[in-house]
């Protein structure tokens, strides 16, 4: 059991009309864990990342953050998807605002930071995932990796408890997919909570300190990565596995 928890579900369910795709969820990240989410498509991993800061409802269970039940909506919601971040298959950027607008825009919005104030902590970030010099670009100047390298600017710019990644590195070519998980393996080492729905074995590997194996809506593995990786119990995970890991 995680010493101080910091994201909680607990027996949670969501079904898409008939189609019951998370079922009986039980999940707790601790403060400062890496919790890497896999499984074969349609196993309810995406759906499972959405429903922590409430892109996705729930029919039944609890969620809770740092002890708090999620928000149903209005300005709580605004304020747990600020303490909350996420970062998509898509980049999400705004087409018509420069890099450094796209990244200080919520800060100026939701935090109520002073422009200056918001630009500088952008400047920073954009710093440490590496873009310093791209801030006055506009997304469309950029490569997808560096696109999804903003994004996760943006998203730390508010601060945020946790982060929560449904497959980042997806949608992009595979020269660029190392650039981002470098990112996002020094926020793992910097000590950032994160959640994170990846294909990428190498990255649950190294930077987790749990792996959860999904199937059909169910948490089938909890386990650390090297418990998982060299010996599944299910045969659901040996099945997987032995799809994936090329031998």
């Amino acid at each position: 059991m995680a010493v101080d928890p910091l994201i909680e579900l607990r027996d949670v369910n969501k079904y898409y009309g008939q189609l019951h795709v998370l079922r009986d969820i039980n999940l707790t990240v601790g403060r400062g864990e890496v919790v890497v989410v896999i499984g074969p498509s349609g196993s309810g991993k995406s759906t499972l990342c959405r429903t922590i800061n409430r892109l996705e409802t729930i029919e039944s269970g609890r969620i809770a953050i740092d002890g708090r039940p999620l928000p149903e909506e209005g300005k709580g919601l605004a304020q747990l998807r600020a303490e909350v971040g996420m970062v998509f298959q898509s980049f999400n950027l705004f087409a018509h605002r420069t890099v450094l607008a796209n990244v200080s825009l919520a800060q100026l919005k939701v935090r109520k930071r002073k422009k200056d104030e918001a630009d500088r902590r952008s400047r920073e970030l954009l710093e440490r995932v590496g873009l310093a010099s791209h801030a006055d670009k506009f997304p469309a100047q950029l490569s997808g990796g560096q696109q999804q390298r903003v994004a996760i600017a943006r998203a730390l710019a508010m601060d945020p408890k946790a982060l929560l990644f449904d497959e980042p590195t997806s949608a992009l070519d595979p020269e660029m997919i190392n650039e981002v998980l470098e990112v996002m393996q020094q926020l793992a080492r910097d000590g950032m909570t994160m959640v994170v729905v990846t294909h990428e074995m190498g990255f649950a590997r190294s930077a987790a300190n749990r792996v959860v194996f999904m199937a059909d809506g169910r948490i089938v593995e909890d386990r650390t990565p090297e418990a998982f990786f060299t010996a599944p119990e299910s045969d659901r995970a040996k099945d997987f596995l032995s799809k994936i890991l090329k031998h």
